[in-house]
């Protein structure tokens, strides 16, 4: 059966549909003009991220796990850790971080990345198990429900990018902080003192003919 002739309910088609919005977000957001609507458009995104990874990890994917393989599993698994930790520096940051907009391309660049593989590779392969994909549609959809109404729980990610405080933000907004502040000059450095003497060349304090013999 052609995915577009999959029922409403079916797992696959609900997460084809997620990817669908997703997508249409970020075709949005280049075409976005103002900080305003950029800033809608990043909101929205992120939070159907939020729920469609949740479904994924908790129900879709390990339920497909066993009868796909391995390392396709594992490789979206860690794209969804990237995905998490660049929704987790968005959260944690507004418009007035000059990155915000870069770090919302990379993820959708990310994102528009993982959904192809998903698609071409875990997809079909687990459109062919023996499951009950209307039912755990309905699964899928009823924990969608409950997510929008009660919201999405903390994940690893949030926690360590709240741990950091933002200092780990993006290697070049680091560079660029440290570019932009005074070196300090070698007396500055100690304080105005001189070096201590065990950095000075030590010097003879008498002659070797007024030694005595």
């Amino acid at each position: 059966m052609l995915d577009w002739m999959l029922p409403e309910k079916h797992a696959i088609a609900i997460l084809k549909k997620d990817h669908q919005t997703v997508k249409d977000l970020f075709d949005q957001f280049e075409k976005a003009e103002s900080a305003a609507q950029k800033e809608r458009i990043i909101t929205e995104a992120v939070q159907e991220l939020k729920i469609h990874a949740v479904i994924e990890e908790e129900i879709f994917y390990p339920t497909v796990r066993k009868h796909v393989r391995a390392d396709i599993m594992n490789e979206a698994d860690e794209e969804h850790h990237v995905a998490r930790v660049l929704i987790a520096e968005l959260d944690s940051t507004g418009r007035g971080n000059d990155h915000r907009d870069a770090k919302f391309t990379v993820l959708a660049e990310s994102v528009r990345h993982h959904i192809k593989e998903e698609e071409n590779e875990m997809l079909p392969k687990a459109k062919k198990v023996h499951l009950d994909f209307e039912e755990l549609g309905r699964t899928m959809l009823a924990r969608k429900r409950q997510l929008k109404q009660g919201g999405v729980p903390v994940d690893a990610e949030h926690t360590m990018v709240a741990r950091v405080n933002g200092n780990g933000d993006s290697p070049a907004a680091a560079a660029r902080k440290t570019a932009s502040k005074p070196r300090k000059s070698a007396a500055k450095a100690t304080g105005g003192r001189a070096a201590p003497k065990s950095n000075r060349p030590r010097t003879a304090t008498k002659s070797s003919h007024s030694r005595s013999t």
